[in-house]
């Protein structure tokens, strides 16, 4: 069942402080329209610099996904992220005048309140999905981490994680369903191990950290000069350990929260795709790094997936133009005419036909034995059914010629033999202006894309 996009009904505002940065920011929800998917903007900076929320940005995941865009940078994006995917959005601008997000408690629970606070509107355009249909993985080799996806109705997610450590042990969470997400992961917050908290003190990070937006657990014995270390640190007058080995001022809101915050993430990363997935997530001692490769090797099998599909043409369906037309408006003639049909045509786009027989002249020479359709051929009759788009346009069309003026990204994936019917899709670029006709062109036969090419051509008069 298809199902429509959907925005903000209004926008929505949220303070604090980065948990590493420790800066004051506020991040402001905005509605967002169709096809534009999540995007931050830097509102702090000359020209309100976006970044797309996109995999392919990830340039640092060690304490938190960092996206950078022409020496522009957001960081520790994921709890947001994982909101708004969860609340069934899909195109939100999301405005911040400083860095990073407010850490808020470390979890997302404060986003979706946000959210849920201003709702949802349905737009008019349908949601894309990708479906996974075989298994897909990816490992870490260096750490043992791995996450697969494999085929399933619905998005589910879960996590498994050890540590190594028996203050936390092995802990797994499972997110069947993406309408579980707010009652049992988005408050799930985030967590650190005492060792690591030390670490990341010493290296000037975790500046807007306090022991009301982190998780710490012990997992070494704890000196006086440490315990007096984080007094100073978090302003406290007293530091204690609980007997479940987390540091005081905190209640776990679930006993493995550790697990369902790595799930958090996952979800939070696995928006960086920019499409929702239909498939089960296996994830095996996630981290940010490895979230986000699997979304970047995603990200790519999803784009030359949607390359390489095959549009659905009725070949059966009487044509807009049949070769009496075409060879009215084209000024080619056999054994140089390329187009046989126009199926489709409207002020952007054109579909053409040829049917490629074993009469054609140059199969005579290419190659006796092994007959293939050369591919500079291919090239000229796609031409020809742009051609028929731009002469359409004009009330004498029989005094008019197309010349090439450039020809890019020319890539062919399969051989044309005879019996092929080849299928022509043409697209404008840009409107067609003085002349000048810019067109992003596909072939196909066998229900499989042999052919694409960017052509440019000019129409001018006879003389």
């Amino acid at each position: 069942m298809s199902q429509n996009q959907k925005t903000l009904k209004e926008e929505v505002s949220l303070s604090g402080v980065g948990l590493h940065t420790g800066k004051q920011v506020t991040i402001t929800f905005k509605p967002a329209p169709t096809g534009h998917g999540f995007k931050f903007s830097r509102i702090d900076l000359e020209g309100k610099p976006i970044i797309e929320a996109d995999a392919n940005y990830v340039t640092n995941t060690q304490r938190g996904t960092v996206l950078e865009k022409k020496g522009v940078k957001v960081h520790t994006t994921e709890h947001a992220l994982a909101a708004l995917l969860a609340l069934d959005l899909d195109n939100v601008l999301i405005e911040m005048d400083g860095p990073e997000p407010p850490i808020m408690d470390g979890s997302s629970i404060e986003f979706v309140k946000a959210v849920q606070s201003v709702g949802v509107e349905e737009q008019d355009a349908e949601r894309v999905y990708y479906e996974i249909t075989d298994i897909v993985s990816y490992v870490d080799s260096e750490t043992g981490s791995e996450i697969i996806a494999m085929p399933a109705e619905e998005f589910s997610v879960t996590t498994m994680v050890d540590f190594g450590t028996k203050i936390l042990g092995t802990q797994n969470a499972t997110l069947h369903s993406l309408n579980d997400f707010v009652d049992e992961i988005a408050n799930s917050r985030t967590f650190s191990f005492l060792h690591e908290l030390e670490s990341l003190i010493d290296s000037n990070l975790i500046k807007g950290g306090d022991l009301n937006n982190a998780i710490i657990y012990v997992d070494k014995e704890i000196s006086t000069e440490t315990l007096d270390k984080l007094k100073r640190i978090f302003n406290k007058k007293e530091v204690t350990v609980k007997p479940n080995g987390i540091l005081d001022n905190l209640t776990l809101h679930h006993p493995n929260e550790a697990a369902r915050h790595k799930l958090l993430d996952v979800v939070g990363d696995l928006a960086l795709i920019g499409t929702r997935i239909k498939g089960k997530i296996i994830a095996n001692k996630p981290g940010h790094f490895i979230n986000t490769q699997f979304a970047k090797k995603l990200a790519k099998a999803i784009k030359l997936e949607k390359r390489n599909k095959v549009p659905k043409f009725d070949l059966n369906k009487e044509p807009l133009f049949g070769i009496e037309e075409i060879m009215r408006m084209l000024p080619h003639r056999p054994p140089f005419l390329l187009i046989d049909k126009i199926l489709e045509m409207s002020a952007s786009h054109i579909v053409g036909v040829k049917n490629v027989t074993m009469n054609e002249p140059f199969f005579v020479g290419h190659f006796p034995g092994a007959p293939v359709m050369p591919g500079v051929l291919q090239v000229e009759a796609m031409a020809q059914a742009g051609g028929l788009m731009i002469l359409s346009t004009l009330p004498d069309p029989e005094n008019y010629l197309t010349y090439f003026m450039k020809i890019d990204n020319v890539k062919f994936k399969q051989m044309v033999k005879p019996g092929d019917t080849l299928v022509f899709r043409m697209d404008l670029i840009s409107p067609i202006r003085r002349g000048i006709c810019h067109m992003q062109g596909y072939a196909y036969a066998n229900n499989k894309l042999v052919m694409e090419a960017e052509l440019m051509a000019q129409v001018a008069k006879k003389k």
